[in-house]
């Protein structure tokens, strides 16, 4: 019995994906939220983003990896 059972899911399963397949196939599709705004909203985040990091790295005085060549002058070891 439960290979019948198993047999008639699969064949109603597979029916009720054909016809969902057949309905959205036939319907005409409007486009979305997203389909409209996506690429703006996406473009004008990325722009901000870089913006702020280039603000921050230009603006805000923060210094980046100085070197200590040049600045801190050696100790004689044996000056002790």
């Amino acid at each position: 019995m439960f290979p019948l059972f198993r047999r008639a899911l699969s064949r109603f399963s597979v029916r009720s994906f054909q016809q969902t397949v057949e309905r959205q196939n036939h319907q005409d599709r409007m486009p979305n939220f997203h389909d409209k705004y996506g690429t703006p909203i996406l473009l004008s985040g990325a722009t901000f983003c870089l913006a702020i990091w280039a603000y921050a790295a230009t603006q805000i005085g923060i210094e980046w990896n100085p070197s200590p060549v040049g600045r801190i002058a050696p100790k004689d070891w044996r000056s002790q």
